[in-house]
Formats: structure tokens, C-alpha cells, sequence
């Protein structure tokens, strides 16, 4: 049942790396750490693995379709390489704890970077030649040391510099994101080798689950709305952020909050209310001619998710 679980998590988490250009490392890590019961920096070896392989996949679709700037991705990923490979040595001297709260708020950070984004700034023009390469260096050398501490693809932290640094449409970035992924994952995973064994049955099976699902998200791409994915999305990755902070703290908190009535019932409403209302809130409501109704609904919808998630917790 545990494997049946985790390798369906894995085909959902395919299709996000192939879809957004990002996110597989968000939640293969704890999938990895809280579902499969893999060891911390095991599984954040493993994910280095996953994320790579599947990014190297989902590079394909993305080409045929003229989605990949290769000279803009094969420096950027060179540069990256560095920074994870050098971050992939430096996490053997961390704590295991240390890491997973790092990665927590790495992935609080990324759900308010998606959140905060505007619909504007998903299809700027491809700009041409002439983009700033030493900046596109350093931040690809910076993403490449998170990527390799953490054991996170970067997709999240690479489309903006795409787009910002590199002139890049999104569609564009999302494809040559793949490409910078595959190289930086890569070469974090090889600093991983020197001091953590990995179980390759199921980092096989967890890569072939994800490719599955990598190469139709990739399809995909082109043909639903990155926006309203992206708010979706980064509720989603908050909630999961928190989830992953919570398992850090004291035992004694964690038994304080697991014995408050509804608490289980209360998270899984809260993720499916948050990913609710982030959909909803990118669709105007049907009031005629005001402006201010669009704001109105989406309050609506929240009232109506924190009066669910009081009333699964057994408050008032």
C-alpha cells in the first residue's frame, strides 16, 4: 500500500515538473522522508536522482516544440552544476534536522514568490541575444548551491531568473528550466554519492512513476493556464511547508497539537480549501459590473474555508 502511494504521488509530482517547470524536489523530498520512510539526506539524494531523470525527460516535448533556448540553458546550467555539486558536500557536515528546516522554509519562500506573481509576467516576449551572462552566472551558480543543500531541482527559483535575467517568455523558460534541472540535479546528486547510499529498487520506481508523468505534463504545457496552476500550486506548497516545519519542532509540540480533536481532519480540509480558493480567485464571479465583486468572491470563499476548517477542529 505504502509503494502503491508513493508511486502515485511520484506520476502526480511528474506531471507538475513537466507542467510548471518546477516543484518536483518541493514534494518529492517529503514523500520520500514521510510516506516511503526514507532516511533525510537519503531522500534528498534519491530526489536529486528523480528530479534529474524526469527533467531530462520532460526537456523532449519541450524542445520539438521550439520551448528550450539551449545556449541560454547549457549556461546557466554550468554554472548551477558548481553551485550543487559544492552544495551537495557541504550538506554531509549538516544536520539532518537543520536540512529539512531549511527546506521547509525554501519552499514557504517559493509559495509566496508564485503567489506574489502577476498574470503579466507569464508571456513576455522571447528578448534576443545580448542578456546580462555574468548575472545569469551568479544566479545560477546561487540556485545551484540550494539545489544541492537542499536537495530541491530549483524549478521555482530558475523560470524567474529565466524570464527576469534571461529574457525568456514563460513558456520558454518553463522548457529551458528542464534543461538547467537535469544538469544541477545531476551534479548535486554526485557530491551526495561520496557519503550516502541510496536504495536504487525504489529510486528506480519513484523515476520511472515521475517520467510517466513528466512527459504528458510537458504536453500539457502549452495548453492550460500557468496562473491559476501556479496559485493552486503554491497554497498547496505552503501547506506542505508548514506540515514539514511542524514535523521539526519538539516532540512535545507535536503531541500537543496531534491531541487537539480534528487536527488531521482539519490539515486535509485546509489543503483542499486553500487550493480551492486559489483556483476560484482567478475566476470573476458573476455580479454585473462591479468591480470590487471579484474580491468580494474570493472573500466569500475563504469565509466559507475557515468556517469548514473551525468546524473540522471541533471549534465553535
Amino acid at each position: 500500500m505504502t509503494l502503491a502511494l508513493t508511486l502515485a504521488a511520484a506520476l502526480a509530482i511528474g506531471v507538475s515538473l513537466g507542467l510548471l517547470g518546477g516543484g518536483g524536489s518541493i514534494l518529492t523530498v517529503p514523500l520520500l522522508v514521510y510516506v516511503a520512510g526514507v532516511d533525510t539526506k537519503q531522500a534528498i539524494a534519491m530526489s536529486l536522482f528523480v528530479v534529474g531523470a524526469t527533467a531530462l525527460a520532460g526537456v523532449l516535448p519541450h524542445a520539438r516544440a521550439g520551448r528550450v533556448r539551449w545556449r541560454t540553458g547549457l549556461l546557466f546550467g554550468a554554472a548551477g552544476m558548481a553551485g550543487a555539486y559544492g552544495g551537495g558536500r557541504l550538506a554531509a557536515y549538516l544536520p539532518a534536522g537543520a536540512l529539512l528546516a531549511a527546506f521547509a522554509v525554501m519552499m514557504a519562500v517559493t509559495a509566496a514568490a508564485m503567489l506574489r506573481r502577476r498574470d503579466r509576467d507569464d508571456a513576455p516576449a522571447d528578448r534576443p541575444a545580448g542578456r546580462p551572462v555574468a548575472r545569469i552566472v551568479l544566479e545560477g551558480v546561487s540556485v545551484g548551491l540550494v539545489t544541492g543543500l537542499v536537495g530541491a531541482g530549483g524549478g521555482f527559483l530558475v523560470v524567474p531568473a529565466l524570464v527576469l535575467l534571461g529574457g525568456l517568455s514563460m513558456p520558454t523558460a518553463v522548457g529551458t528550466s528542464l534543461l538547467v534541472i537535469a544538469m544541477k540535479s545531476f551534479a548535486g546528486l554526485a557530491g551526495y554519492l561520496h557519503g550516502v547510499q541510496l536504495d536504487w529498487r525504489l529510486t528506480l520506481a519513484v523515476t520511472a512513476a515521475a517520467v510517466l508523468g513528466g512527459v504528458p505534463g510537458s504536453r500539457l504545457a502549452g495548453r492550460v493556464d500557468p496562473a491559476r496552476l501556479r496559485r493552486a500550486f503554491g497554497w498547496f506548497v505552503l501547506v506542505m511547508a508548514a506540515f514539514v516545519l511542524a514535523g521539526q519542532a519538539p516532540p512535545e509540540a507535536r503531541h500537543a497539537l496531534t491531541a487537539i480533536p480534528g487536527t488531521g481532519v482539519a490539515l486535509a480540509v485546509t489543503t483542499l480549501v486553500v487550493g480551492a480558493v486559489a483556483v476560484l480567485g482567478g475566476r470573476p464571479c458573476k455580479a454585473p459590473l462591479r468591480a470590487a465583486a471579484p474580491r468580494r468572491c474570493w472573500r466569500h470563499w475563504l469565509d466559507v474555508g475557515i468556517s469548514a476548517v473551525r468546524r473540522a477542529s471541533g471549534y465553535p
